[in-house]
């Protein structure tokens, strides 16, 4: 019999999306500040197309490496904690139950009724329930620091692909508005997105995310300008 394919998680789904919003976010701010700065110091468009794929390349592994070695060290913090309650559970199980129980009392619930359910859930599951009481996650939904890695890889050049081109592309009197314009409405989207898997306030994370690329394109454009030739 064939295996089955194993079905990802939420959590995982969750991990792969938001490494892909953030490189594509990253790659967008990077790869504009790169060639914006060097366009406003000179107008040869082999050179800016250059130092951007320079800076593509060199984005694509930071990114997809610091995803990996993110993940990686919150998976290992996570393997510790595992074997922290293992032990806990083995050496001192009336002192855990008595710190799930105190937990649940905490939220209002009777000292009577917060001791059954701890017995209750320890019972059927006693090395998970501890875990997420104690430290905040659940070992069920593991994420994976390759999938995240890859996810990274693939969006930090997908964003980055809309300066570049803008800047090469578009003719040498509108190229730096038009590339200006391309990375507002690419920065919206990506914030946007960003603040809706976050569920956090949509309008304020397109704005930070709007001003924080025009901010970096800003201080290149300067720098790049005190070079100008």
């Amino acid at each position: 019999m064939p295996k089955e394919k194993k079905k990802q998680s939420l959590a995982e789904k969750i991990n792969v999306m938001r490494a892909s919003v953030m490189g594509a976010n990253d790659g967008i701010v990077s790869v504009a500040g790169i060639v914006v700065g060097v366009a406003s110091a000179q107008s040869n468009n082999h050179a800016i197309f250059l130092s951007g794929i320079a800076g593509m390349l060199a984005g694509t592994i930071s990114m997809a490496m610091g995803e990996w070695v993110s993940v990686s060290t919150q998976r290992d913090s996570e393997k510790r904690a595992l074997e922290k309650e293992s032990a806990a559970l083995d050496t001192n199980y009336a002192g855990e139950v008595s710190f799930i129980s105190n937990k649940y009392q905490t939220t209002g619930i009777s000292a009577e009724l917060a001791t059954q359910a701890t017995n209750e859930m320890l019972s059927s599951d006693p090395i998970d329930v501890a875990v997420r009481e104690r430290y905040g996650f659940n070992p069920k939904e593991q994420t994976s620091a390759i999938a995240a890695a890859m996810a990274s890889m693939i969006s930090f050049p997908t964003g980055s692909i809309l300066p570049l081109v803008s800047i090469t592309m578009f003719p040498q009197d509108i190229k730096m508005i038009a590339t200006v314009i391309a990375v507002i409405i690419a920065l919206s989207i990506t914030g946007y997105t960003a603040a809706a898997l976050g569920g956090a306030n949509k309008f304020k994370a397109v704005i930070r995310n709007v001003v924080s690329g025009l901010l970096t394109m800003l201080v290149t454009y300067a720098i790049g300008s005190l070079f100008a030739h």
